[in-house]
């Protein structure tokens, strides 16, 4: 959004436009039909169309923290803590979910009670938030910035007496650290060309850097950013949006830099998700710019 309103890439394109996607279905469609170029996304996802055979490259990776845990219970202080216990999650059949039940095994796994997290999946991350506010789920994971606004929602009825206390617990990546110190970085999300472009060296190495400096420019200026992105998302508030800024984990790293990690965490997915990065890891090429 900052890269379009300040026209980053005026030397490489006449008009550059910003589209929302609402699925990872819909992002694949989009792709396969080459309606993208450019498109943020879950470090996965380009992984699997690439070994599908299509043109497609990561060239970054910018969100390394994203997911939540929020409880109605103030004695809950982590992950490690919900055992025996219902979590709600949106995630289905994407890297959240993946993460979330790698985590989540390993610390079953781990626990002399063996306890297992009973996994509510809900149908959307809106599903998951009337349920925390109607008092109908105790506690849940999503990503932000939905979970800046349940808790916002749920600040503003609680005058009502019309939702519970809500309590950020701990973040995600914060949990795997501690189940996963050998690994203990999170590559969730970056950004990724499409066709024709992702072998197009000159136009991939300036759109990496103009999405680095709008990272780090939103880092620095959390209200500016949540403006810009509010005239994208009206139903978002601008305070939900520059809170949710604020406490994600953004820093832009190229593809290549990140490899490390990035075939670390496609290595622990391969283990009991091999498919949705599609069985294998990708090629060297596949790492931009």
């Amino acid at each position: 959004m900052h890269m379009v309103q300040t026209q980053a890439l005026k030397a490489h394109a006449k008009t550059v436009e910003f589209r929302l996607w609402d699925s990872h279905d819909q992002l694949s469609s989009l792709l396969a039909h080459k309606q993208l170029d450019f498109s943020a996304s879950p470090t996965t996802l380009p992984a699997l169309l690439a070994n599908r055979g299509q043109p497609v490259r990561l060239l970054n990776v910018s969100v390394w923290g994203l997911i939540w845990l929020i409880s109605t219970d103030p004695k809950v202080k982590g992950f490690q803590d919900m055992a025996g216990q219902e979590l709600l999650s949106p995630f289905q059949h994407d890297l959240g979910d993946v993460l979330i039940d790698t985590l989540l095994t390993s610390q079953q796994t781990a626990s002399p009670e063996g306890k297992s997290v009973q996994l509510r999946r809900t149908r959307s991350g809106q599903d998951a938030i009337a349920l925390m506010l109607s008092g109908k789920g105790r506690h849940v994971a999503l990503a932000e910035p939905l979970g800046s606004m349940l808790l916002w929602r749920s600040e503003s009825q609680a005058p009502n007496g019309k939702s519970p206390k809500l309590y950020r617990v701990q973040s995600l990546e914060e949990a795997w650290a501690q189940q996963y110190p050998q690994q203990p970085t999170l590559p969730q999300a970056g950004l990724m060309a499409n066709g024709d472009v992702a072998n197009d060296p000159a136009l991939t190495r300036a759109v990496q850097e103009g999405y680095a400096h709008s990272t780090r420019w939103c880092k620095a200026n959390a209200l500016g950013c949540a403006e810009i992105a509010h005239r994208h998302l009206p139903h978002m508030p601008v305070a939900v949006l520059r809170n949710a800024i604020e406490i994600t984990h953004l820093e832009s790293r190229t593809a290549q830099n990140a490899k490390p990690e990035i075939e670390a965490l496609y290595r622990l997915i391969q283990q009991k998700h091999p498919k949705v990065i599609g069985n294998q890891l990708p090629p060297e090429t596949f790492y931009g710019p």
